[in-house]
């Protein structure tokens, strides 16, 4: 993770007051985190929720910072999202993956927007379901050429279904995201797009989470993945995460991620954490 974009993102989060004439109508968390590609939700996948707090008749936008460290790897993005009358969602994110023992470093852009199609998060037995999609851009595809990747790009088409159930557990709340994932990216593209075995996945991914309160949260994520590489093996990513939402502009994820084997390397677990700031 840059330093400079990390220290600008906490000095402008510290300037921010915690009643703030800036916050926008929806309640604290509703937008959730922001996942490696961008938008709202988990760490590591969409949610149905719209990024940012806005409501009907407002707007809103959140910056990100995160990095996800292994053995062998370190993967840094920053993006920006921004949601519309909480019913639409757009959002860009930049990936750069090192991958140490070999010295590369694979860099990918990702260009995103989603829809809420019907269904609410809070007060109604509908869930609420969001269309999204995901086009993400290679800037380094050698790499993933010489694995038998065809494209240097490809577009995720993915539907997701989040709901918020008032005193689940224990007199807590209670969060459940289900997302289903049409994608021909190869270890979410960094390793480029389809190959001999498969063009094109459906995949699942879900996320559950609880709340200890108002601002704490602690949770665990799934998210499948295609293999469509002969060359090397993709395996499902997990993590189990703790989230602080210190307010409607200052939230911070931190997270075990088992990335299983990554690029021909095993065992990839780590820390994952993750800086959002909400306007």
């Amino acid at each position: 993770m840059r330093k400079s974009l990390v220290n600008g993102m906490l000095i402008l989060a510290l300037a921010i007051p915690t009643q703030s004439v800036l916050a926008k109508s929806r309640i604290l968390a509703t937008g959730g985190a922001s996942p490696i590609e961008g938008g709202g939700g988990g760490g590591i996948s969409p949610w149905a929720v719209i990024a940012g707090y806005a409501s009907t008749s407002e707007w809103g936008s959140s910056v990100f910072a995160t990095k996800v460290a292994t053995d062998d790897l370190q993967l840094d993005v920053a993006g920006v999202a921004l949601g519309f009358n909480n019913r639409f969602e757009l959002s860009y994110a930049e990936q750069s993956l090192d991958v140490d023992p070999l010295g590369l470093t694979l860099r990918q852009k990702v260009y995103g927007a989603k829809v809420k199609l019907f269904g609410e998060l809070l007060y109604t037995k509908m869930p609420q379901f969001s269309l999204g999609l995901a086009y993400k851009k290679h800037r380094d595809p050698a790499v993933p050429e010489l694995l038998g990747a065809t494209d240097d790009s490809g577009t995720d088409v993915y539907l997701s279904a989040s709901k918020l159930f008032f005193a689940a557990v224990a007199d807590r709340n209670l969060f459940l995201n289900a997302t289903i994932r049409s994608t021909a990216a190869n270890e979410t593209g960094l390793l480029g797009f389809g190959g001999p075995e498969d063009s094109r996945s459906i995949v699942f991914e879900g996320s559950v989470v609880g709340f200890l309160n108002d601002q704490w949260v602690v949770g665990y994520e799934y998210r499948q993945k295609p293999e469509h590489l002969s060359a090397v093996a993709e395996n499902a990513w997990q993590d189990v995460f703790v989230g602080y939402f210190h307010n409607k502009h200052l939230a911070v994820v931190a997270a075990y991620a088992d990335l299983d084997e990554v690029a021909g390397l095993p065992d990839q677990t780590g820390s994952y954490l993750s800086l959002q700031i909400t306007f």
